[in-house]
């Protein structure tokens, strides 16, 4: 079995390429990202198993690749991926659903905290008052107490759960947007009151998306959905980038219509220079790093390689996305 690899965000992966050769599996990493689809065939014509980071695999792609049995997407999100061309072509499409769920979850947290609190702007604060030799506060408030204050959580999944979980004791009341949750499940989320997106921009001091990207939530929070929320208001994005309309977050954020926001994630990534959010200072930014720990690392490496191995041993892949292709 030859196994390849498209791209990757690791130093090396020289620990797969060791355990997969002991099991006689050929194996081969590329960096082909930003590479033509020629050159992405070349190089996995005769892949049994592709693992894929963010090279688009379209239907084109896949039509050109006969061999393949298995994709893996290494990551949660699969918007790079024609889920339904690989069906047509009778690809198994694996993803890893679980991965980093406990770091995004964190890392949301992280910027909901540093909105609240100005810790970014904080910094400039104490710096022009050393320089001044004196406090200077203009432009830090005001400061709000996170006690009873309400979080809304669009997309009350595996991630969204968690910060759910994670802020339970810090006094905030909750509210939850989520249309693919049964009663059940509801239930089990018990100090949350389940609204309408609407309601929820309206009434919530900090609004975190965590809703995979497909064609119902693209542009979910669009100038409509800002122009709801409150002028004291914060939003965090920590999922996907095309979930928020930039342009229109940006000149919310310009008339101050909401207090700030807080985005790990782009449309395009890294994001161009002309960026609509750079540049403004109720606007804190990092470089999609949500997903980030040693532990998570390590986590999806071994789980890609069960995959893997799993497929070499003739069993399904863990998480699989169109299980009608193995019906089939």
């Amino acid at each position: 079995m030859k196994v390849v690899v498209t791209d990757y965000i690791e130093a090396d992966l020289n620990w797969e390429a060791g355990l997969l050769r002991e099991r006689g599996i050929d194996f081969a990493a590329h960096q082909l990202k930003f590479r033509s689809e020629d050159e992405v065939v070349a190089a996995c014509q005769d892949a049994e198993v592709i693992v894929v980071n963010m090279v688009k695999f379209t239907d084109s792609l896949l039509s050109r690749l006969p061999r393949l049995k298995l994709l893996i997407r290494h990551g949660i999100g699969y918007d790079n991926v024609d889920v339904k061309a690989c069906t047509r072509h009778g690809v198994v499409f694996a993803y890893q659903p679980d991965y980093c769920k406990e770091d995004v979850a964190e890392h949301a947290i992280a910027l909901l905290f540093a909105c609240a609190r100005k810790v970014v702007r904080s910094r400039r604060t104490l710096e022009e008052s050393s320089a001044q030799a004196k406090w200077d506060f203009t432009g830090l408030f005001p400061i709000y107490r996170l006690d009873g204050k309400t979080v809304g959580i669009v997309g009350v999944g595996r991630i969204g759960s968690r910060v759910w979980r994670k802020l339970r004791t810090f006094g905030f009341n909750f509210l939850g947007c989520d249309p693919y949750l049964d009663d059940a499940t509801r239930a089990e989320y018990d100090s949350i009151q389940w609204v309408d997106k609407e309601t929820l921009f309206r009434q919530a001091d900090f609004v975190t998306i965590h809703t995979p990207l497909n064609d119902s939530t693209r542009n979910l929070v669009n100038a409509e959905a800002l122009s709801w929320m409150k002028p004291t208001a914060y939003l965090i994005n920590t999922s996907r980038g095309p979930m928020v309309d930039a342009d229109a977050l940006a000149e919310a954020l310009r008339q101050n219509r909401i207090a700030g926001a807080a985005i790990d994630v782009f449309n395009v990534e890294p994001p161009p220079p002309e960026l609509a959010l750079f540049g403004l200072e109720n606007c804190i930014l990092t470089p999609h790093i949500g997903w980030a720990s040693e532990e998570a690392g390590q986590e999806i490496r071994q789980s890609i390689v069960d995959d893997i191995l799993a497929q070499a041993d003739g069993r399904p892949a863990r998480c699989i996305v169109n299980p009608e292709v193995l019906k089939a």
